[in-house]
C-alpha cells in the first residue's frame, strides 16, 4: 500500500488507477533503476537540507533543484506511461530518462555560472536548446501524471509570453521571443524551479518519504484498528470508524480521492453493514476523506507552499487550519450519529471490535511517531528535518518486528520504489505546475490581474468572495489541489488582501475551495470513487456527499469573516467563535438529518427552524448569535410541547 504525499494521488487521473498498476509496471530493470535513482535522490535531498556535506558535496540551491527533477523526473517517465494502457516501459522512456538526468546534471555542474552570466536574459545557443528541451521535458511529465485538462492549462499558460502582447486589457502583459521564454522559464527562479519546486525539494520531499514508510510499516492497518476500538461499539459506529480512520490516513495522504480507493474498502462495506444505505455510505467515506486534506499536522503539499508564500512558519498554517478541520469532522460525526440514530442502527458486536489496549500495545509506536513530528514541527519548527527523524525511527521499529508485519529485504525495496513514485509525481507535476506560474510572473499578468479584479469589483468583498470561490471551484475541477492553490495564490489571493482580509484567511479560503470540487458534482472525484466501491450511482453520491459536507462551504466564508476562527484575534473572541460555531453545527447537523438528541424526530417546519437558527450563529455577529439561540430554543420547545401532546393524546 502507497500513500504518496498528495498527488497519486495532489493527481485528479492517477487517482481514479488501480493503485497496484505502477508497481506492475516496474519490475525487472525498471524496478532496480528505479530503486537506484530514488536511493540517490533521497540521500542527496538529505546531504541538502541537513547541511551534511558528504565527501564535501555541498550543491547550490539551484543546482540542488535541478538534481531533484533529473532524479525523480526521471523516475516519472518510467513509473507513468505514455498511454494510460501500457503495462510495459518502452524505450522512449529509457530516453527520456537519460534525457533528463542528462539536461538536469548539466545544468546542476554550471548552477553558479548560470546565475552569474544571468542566462535567464541572454544564454548561448547550447544553453538555449538546453532551456527547451526541459521545457518539452516538464510538459511530457505532467502530462503523465497530470489529467489532460491541467496539460492543455499549462500549455497555454507556459507559452503565454509568445502572445501576452497581443492580449487585451488585463489580459496583456510583456511579450518575449521563444529563446527568451524558455530561458526564463528554465533559468529563471519563478518558473521550473520556483517556489512551489523549492517547497518540494527543501521540505516535502521528508513527508512523502514518512507517509510512505508509515503505509508500508502497517499504519493504515493500525489507524483502522485504532479507529474501530474506540468508536466501533456506539451507534453507528463503522461510520465513526470510517470519518477517524480516513481523517487519520487521510491527512498523510492529502488526496480526497486516494484515501477513498485505500480506506473505502474497508469502511464502506462495513458501513453497509450497518445499515447505512449504500449512497450515505459512500458519501460519508468521500468527506471524510476529502477533510484529510485539510486536518493538521500534515495537509499535504498545498499547505507547505501556502506557507511560503505567506513567508510564514508552516506551524502557522497547521494552527489557523486546525479549529476548521476539528469542525467540519464534528459535523461528519454529528450526522453519523443522529441517521443511525433516526434509523435505529446499532454499532458492532465486542467480538468485531479489537482490544484498544491491545491495539495499543501492537502500534503504540505509530501514534508515538505522529506525536513526534507534530512537536517537531510546532516545538522545534524542523519542517524539512522532522519527518525524516519519525521515518527513521518508524523504519527501525519495522527491522525489530521483521518477521511480525513481515518486513523484510525485499519489502525495503518495494518501499523505496514506492518513495520513487511518489516524489517523481509529484516532482513531475510541480515542474510543470511551475511553467504556469513562471508565465504569470514574467509577463507581469498575475499583478494586474489582481488590480482589475479590485477595481472591477468595486472594493465589494462579497463579488470579489464570489468570484473567488467560483474560480477556485471550476480550476479544482480539473487540477489538483497544489496546481489550483498555487495559480489562485499568484492571481487572487493579492486581491482579496487588497481588500482587507487576513492573508492567512484569504489563502486559506481559495485553498478549501480548490479542494470542495472533489465531493461536488458534476466533478466529485471522491464521490465516484466511492460510489464505485459503495455500488451505487455516482451522481447520487456525489449531491449526497454535497449534503453531507455542505459545511466545507460554508467554513472559507466564515474565516474570511471572522479570523478568529483560525485562532487570530483575541483570546475571548476566539473562545465565543469556536462556542457559537459548534452550537451551530450541531444545530445544522440536526436540521440536516431530521433528529436532535431527547427531542426525536424533526418535523419539516422545525428543521427549517433550526436550520436557520444555525446559520444565524454562523454569522460573527453578537446580535446574530442572540437571534439564533433564541430561535432554536423557540422551535425546540414547541415540537417537544407537540410531541407531549401527540404522546398524551
Amino acid at each position: 500500500m502507497t500513500i504518496p504525499m498528495e498527488a497519486p494521488a495532489d493527481t485528479r487521473v492517477q487517482d481514479v488507477e488501480d493503485p497496484e498498476a505502477r508497481s506492475k509496471r516496474l519490475r525487472g530493470p525498471a524496478f532496480w533503476a528505479t530503486f537506484l535513482l530514488t536511493a540517490i535522490g533521497i540521500l542527496v535531498s538529505i546531504n541538502q537540507i541537513f547541511g551534511l556535506g558528504i565527501a564535501g558535496f555541498r550543491p547550490i540551491s539551484t543546482a540542488y533543484y535541478y538534481l531533484i527533477i533529473g532524479l525523480f523526473g526521471g523516475i516519472g517517465f518510467l513509473a507513468f506511461p505514455a498511454r494510460k494502457n501500457l503495462t510495459d516501459v518502452r524505450w522512449y522512456d529509457w530516453l527520456l530518462v537519460l534525457l533528463t538526468l542528462a539536461t538536469s546534471v548539466w545544468m546542476a555542474s554550471r548552477a553558479q555560472y548560470i546565475i552569474d552570466r544571468g542566462w535567464n536574459l541572454e544564454a548561448p545557443l547550447e544553453g538555449t536548446l538546453v532551456a527547451g528541451l526541459y521545457v518539452l521535458l516538464a510538459l511530457e511529465g505532467l502530462r503523465r501524471t497530470g489529467e489532460f485538462i491541467l496539460f492543455v492549462f499549462a500549455l497555454v499558460f507556459a507559452t503565454y509570453p509568445l502572445y501576452a502582447g497581443y492580449m487585451p486589457g488585463f489580459l496583456w502583459g510583456v511579450q518575449l521571443d521563444l529563446g527568451q521564454t524558455v530561458r526564463e522559464h528554465v533559468y529563471g527562479l519563478e518558473s521550473v524551479i520556483g517556489i512551489p519546486m523549492q517547497v518540494v525539494s527543501d521540505t516535502l520531499i521528508g513527508f512523502i518519504v514518512f507517509g510512505v514508510v508509515l503505509a508500508n510499516t502497517g499504519g493504515g492497518s493500525f489507524f483502522m484498528e485504532f479507529a474501530a476500538s474506540l468508536m466501533g461499539r456506539a451507534r453507528g459506529g463503522p461510520a465513526k470508524v470510517a470519518i477517524v480512520s480516513s481523517g487519520l490516513f487521510g491527512m498523510l495522504s492529502g488526496s480526497p480521492t486516494s484515501n477513498v480507493l485505500t480506506t473505502g474498502t474497508l469502511t464502506i462495506p462495513a458501513m453497509k453493514r450497518c445499515g447505512y444505505s449504500p449512497v450515505y455510505a459512500g458519501a460519508v467515506e468521500a468527506c471524510a476523506s476529502t477533510g484529510g486534506c485539510l486536518m493538521p499536522p500534515v495537509m499535504g503539499a498545498a499547505a507547505f507552499i501556502m506557507a511560503n508564500f505567506l513567508n510564514v512558519p508552516y506551524a502557522e498554517v497547521v494552527t489557523a487550519a486546525f479549529l476548521p478541520a476539528l469542525l467540519f469532522y464534528i459535523t461528519l460525526l454529528l450526522q453519523t450519529d443522529l441517521y443511525a440514530a433516526r434509523n435505529g442502527l446499532k454499532g458492532l458486536t465486542r467480538e468485531e471490535v479489537p482490544s484498544l489496549v491491545g491495539t495499543l500495545i501492537s502500534g503504540w509506536y505509530y501514534i508515538l511517531a505522529l506525536i513526534g513530528l507534530t512537536v517537531l514541527l510546532l516545538t522545534w519548527r524542523l519542517e524539512g528535518e522532522a519527518p525524516f527523524w519519525v521515518s527513521l525511527f518508524l523504519i527501525g521499529v519495522a527491522v525489530l518486528r521483521g518477521k511480525a508485519i513481515g518486513f523484510n529485504s525485499h519489502a525495503f525495496a518495494q518501499l523505496v520504489v514506492d518513495v520513487g513514485q511518489a516524489i517523481a509525481q509529484l516532482v513531475s507535476l510541480i515542474a510543470g505546475i511551475g511553467l504556469i506560474v513562471g508565465a504569470m510572473s514574467v509577463t507581469g499578468v498575475a499583478n494586474s490581474f489582481s488590480r482589475e479584479l479590485v477595481q472591477y469589483a468595486g472594493g465589494n468583498l462579497g463579488l470579489l468572495l464570489a468570484a473567488g470561490a467560483l474560480t477556485s471551484f471550476i480550476l479544482g475541477m480539473g487540477m489538483t489541489a497544489s496546481a489550483c492553490y498555487i495559480f489562485l495564490a499568484i492571481v487572487l489571493a493579492p486581491a482579496l488582501v487588497q481588500t482587507g482580509i487576513d492573508p492567512m484567511a484569504a489563502h486559506m479560503y481559495i485553498f478549501y475551495w480548490g479542494i470542495v470540487s472533489f465531493i461536488t458534482p458534476p466533478v466529485a472525484l471522491a464521490a465516484i470513487a466511492a460510489a464505485s466501491i459503495a455500488k451505487a450511482d455516482a451522481m447520487a453520491v456525489g449531491f449526497k456527499a454535497l449534503r453531507v459536507g455542505s459545511v466545507l462551504l460554508l467554513l472559507p466564508i466564515l474565516f474570511v469573516l471572522e479570523p478568529a476562527l483560525i485562532l487570530k484575534g483575541p483570546l475571548a473572541l476566539v473562545i465565543q467563535a469556536t462556542a457559537t460555531a459548534t452550537l451551530a453545527v450541531v444545530l445544522l447537523s440536526a436540521a440536516a438529518e431530521g433528529y436532535l438528541w431527547r427531542v426525536g424526530r424533526l418535523p419539516f417546519w422545525a428543521r427549517i427552524g433550526i436550520g436557520a437558527s444555525g446559520l444565524l450563529l454562523l454569522v460573527p455577529e453578537s446580535y446574530t448569535d442572540l437571534a439564533g439561540g433564541l430561535l432554536a430554543l423557540a422551535t425546540i420547545v414547541i415540537v417537544v410541547f407537540a410531541n407531549r401532546r401527540r404522546l398524551a393524546g
